[in-house]
């Protein structure tokens, strides 16, 4: 398929970049295919920008930065009208997210006003600013990249924006392997500024058009829907929209393993960084992916073929 070797290049490209990533890959990847926006967690220094950096210039799109800082302004993300004296009239100045792909760096460093700027253009894909509507350019996807709240100077994302992500995942660290191939990979190079595009918006719409029609076997949809189901038993439940990102991402994944059906693996492998962040309540991130894989072991898992239509 079309969509797999799309993927496959991408997957390439970034891995001359970024050491012991595979799996942060491709759960971005998944997240690309499926149309929704993803948030990198982990704390400084562990590879999150590099990551966003080398998929934008992977996938030969538009790409633009936001630095998060808590005087960040709502119009310097999406723009302002201001006053044009040539023409004796107001004339709109396109902000940042008039892109593909948008980078919202450190985006918990900014104030919840700000963050909230990104809510419409999220789930939207449009801007209205002073009554005014405008249309995103397809493909637009946002990579967040945010600190630990316990980090100095975070304002914890409201669960109305946790929402707009289709994902939120983890870098995690190196093994001492790898982090030896990063020195050497990167003590006399710099593999970022050398990666070329490997596809194009063009692409990357088909491969999201893909995406839906990957097929999801009628007892796999029950599963999803009874673990989203049981969630809400304890009031901390996941949203439709949530349910829906699941759907989605079960989809990309398959593409992301050359599959044109989805299969009960690609499911467990998407629930904690789909559902995890989704869940309300007083838990830390540990107590939520143990909440998760409960869930996946304790809810019925039936036997078929799944490629069957």
């Amino acid at each position: 398929m079309l969509s797999e070797n799309i993927l496959s290049r991408i997957e390439e490209n970034v891995a001359k970049v970024m050491i012991g990533k595979k799996e942060v890959t491709r759960l971005l990847l998944a997240a690309v295919a499926a149309g929704g926006h993803v948030l990198l967690e982990d704390v400084p220094g562990t590879g999150k920008t590099v990551l966003a950096k080398a998929l934008a210039k992977s996938m030969g799109c538009k790409f633009d930065r936001v630095q998060f800082t808590p005087d960040l302004l709502p119009s310097d993300v999406t723009g302002l009208s201001f006053f044009n004296q040539e023409k004796a009239a107001f004339t709109f100045k396109q902000g940042p997210v008039f892109t593909n792909i948008l980078l919202a760096d450190e985006i918990n460093r900014a104030t919840p006003r700000t963050q909230s700027s990104l809510l419409e253009c999220m789930a939207e894909g449009q801007v209205t600013v002073d009554g005014e509507t405008r249309m995103l350019e397809v493909p637009f996807f946002v990579i967040a990249t945010q600190n630990p709240v316990e980090t100095i100077g975070c304002f914890p994302l409201p669960e109305a924006q946790l929402d707009r992500f289709i994902a939120k995942i983890h870098m995690g660290s190196l093994t001492t392997s790898e982090e030896r191939q990063m020195i050497d990979r990167f003590i006399n190079a710099e593999p970022l500024a050398e990666i070329e595009p490997v596809c194009s918006a063009e692409d990357i719409r088909a491969l999201q058009d893909a995406c839906r029609q990957v097929y999801v076997h009628a007892d796999l949809r029950e599963y999803m829907v009874a673990l989203v189901q049981e969630t809400r038993k304890n009031n901390v439940g996941v949203s439709p929209r949530g349910t829906l990102a699941f759907l989605r991402m079960a989809q990309g994944y398959a593409l992301v393993q050359e599959r044109e059906f989805v299969v009960p693996e690609d499911i467990k492998e998407v629930a904690h960084c789909v559902l995890c962040h989704r869940l309300i309540g007083e838990f830390d991130e540990a107590q939520k992916a143990a909440l998760v894989t409960n869930l996946l072991n304790s809810v019925e898992l039936p036997t078929e073929d799944w490629s069957k239509r």
